[in-house]
């Protein structure tokens, strides 16, 4: 029996696509440099079905894709050719909201902004926001352990989910984690957040609601310098205030952004800070000329406070607005990821500048400079003669300076395939040896999302001390266009 005819016992017409028209919209996820057609597409509605779909694909060794929403950035949903991709959009339901112990219990499918709208009357929100929370899924956040603009003071994906329930290759149901403030034993919980489908499918998600603040406002600070912006920065953390978000966009992106979506950005300095301040009212007055006096010390040109709440959320339009803005300045963009201490902002974000000109492809950058977040936009046009090669050369030499300043080449966005080069230079031999045998303690047959955040030693060996990408597929069925 092949797999096609086992999926079809179960799944209706509409839910199990083999025709390449119908798979067509599953072929890549964010990260549309890297595209293929799977075998076949399944779509469950419930969690039994994911357990027969994971099943079949153990009994006949057949890889299993497992894809949110697709909008992640990193290939992490990218499918095989030999391989089922299995689609969670499908399971899409708000299964209960605790209001006494303020949790809500949801299906993976559940888009991140949805949780927010459906307790919004009960004065409570979910903190994680990416910037693609109108789209993205709660189940691809865990996968990905996504952040957003409000994690610096709120925390990733991770610190906001209390439980999980999980199918293993196996077909077992887990509960992973516990609704309880504590559960013992090994913190398998944060072990799953990041894990971008290589360990099990998570099929249920129960998280954090926090209250809404009393008050919110925003501070939009101008700079002639991206030196200052940082140092205005690391002022601010440094003098023990932990702003709600504290965002940073360079001159590039202020231009796009305004361009966009008229936030009300001024124009023409090399960089704005965008920090949010939130609590009571008296408290976020006080941190408002605090915060003020620390970034007119550190050279602010122009400062504006948000007023009102639709001025508030403005400011943050523009913000989010940044990545499909610089559409307006190149038809593709490589969005990258790197992870950097705050004292090193300044260095790192003119070391780009450098590397901009000499690749002579624009960069934008916009992150979370409060948590040392970068994230370079990488303009280019895949329709010229190796501009995407240079464009992932330029994104590979970011992130081995990343690492150089002691960071990480990921914070948010996952390896998927898009960073397998560059985590030989992150980790040693051991480390990835560790992350292997993890990976083989839940998956020994290595079906679940196979050639993904995981290099092989023989890769690393034979990037030897790499820093510059040469160009190759980390993955050889891999079609790029």
């Amino acid at each position: 029996m092949t797999i096609e005819s086992e999926l079809r016992k179960f799944l209706p017409p509409e839910r199990c696509l083999s025709s390449n028209e119908a798979m067509r919209p599953y072929e890549c996820d964010g990260l549309s440099a890297y595209q293929q057609t799977p075998l076949i597409v399944v779509i469950p509605a419930a969690v039994d079905e994911v357990v027969k779909i994971v099943k079949i694909c153990a009994e006949q060794s057949t890889p299993l894709v497992t894809r949110g929403s697709g909008t992640g950035l990193s290939g992490g949903a990218l499918p095989l050719a030999n391989g089922c991709l299995m689609s969670l959009a499908k399971m899409n339901k708000i299964l209960s909201v605790d209001i006494e112990n303020l949790t809500a219990t949801l299906e993976p499918g559940v888009r991140n902004a949805a949780i927010s709208d459906a307790v919004s009357e009960h004065g409570l929100y979910y903190a994680p926001d990416p910037s693609s929370q109108i789209a993205c899924s709660i189940g691809g956040n865990v996968a990905e352990n996504s952040g957003g603009l409000h994690c610096l003071k709120y925390g990733l994906t991770v610190h906001n989910v209390l439980e999980i329930k999980v199918v293993t290759i196996d077909g077992e149901l887990l509960t992973i984690g516990s609704r309880a403030p504590d559960t013992s034993g090994l913190d398998l919980l944060a072990l799953m957040h990041g894990s971008e489908g290589l360990l099990g499918v998570v099929v249920e998600v129960t998280v954090k609601l926090l209250p809404k603040p009393e008050q919110a406002r925003v501070i939009l600070a101008s700079f002639d310098s991206v030196d200052n912006a940082s140092s205005a920065v690391e002022s601010i953390i440094s003098a023990g205030v932990v702003p709600a978000g504290l965002e940073m966009m360079d001159e590039l992106s202020v231009e796009v952004a305004e361009d966009y979506c008229k936030a009300g950005y001024p124009l023409g300095c090399a960089a704005i800070l965008l920090c949010e301040l939130d609590g009571v009212e008296a408290e976020v007055t006080a941190e408002i000329t605090r915060v003020s006096g620390l970034m007119n010390s550190a050279g602010a040109t122009q400062l504006r406070v948000s007023e009102t709440e639709a001025e508030r959320l403005l400011y943050w339009k523009g913000r989010k607005s940044a990545f499909p803005a610089l559409g307006r300045i190149a038809p593709d963009y490589y969005c990258m990821d790197g992870t950097i201490p705050r004292r090193s902002l300044g260095f790192v974000l003119n070391r780009i500048h450098e590397l901009s000109l000499t690749y002579g492809l624009r960069v934008a950058n916009v992150f979370h400079a409060g948590d040392g977040n970068l994230h370079p936009l990488i303009a280019y046009d895949a329709n010229i003669d190796s501009q995407l090669e240079h464009a992932e050369r330029l994104g590979t030499e970011i992130l081995a300076l990343c690492v150089e300043v002691g960071g990480t080449i990921t914070g948010e966005h996952g390896v998927g395939v898009e960073k397998l080069d560059a985590m030989c230079i992150q980790f040693s031999e051991k480390e990835i040896s560790q992350m292997q045998a993890i990976k083989k303690a839940f998956d020994s047959e290595n079906l679940l999302n196979p050639g993904k955040a995981i290099p092989s030693l023989h890769r690393c060996a034979e990037l030897g001390g790499m820093h510059v990408h040469n160009g190759q597929l980390p993955h050889p069925e891999i079609e790029r266009f």
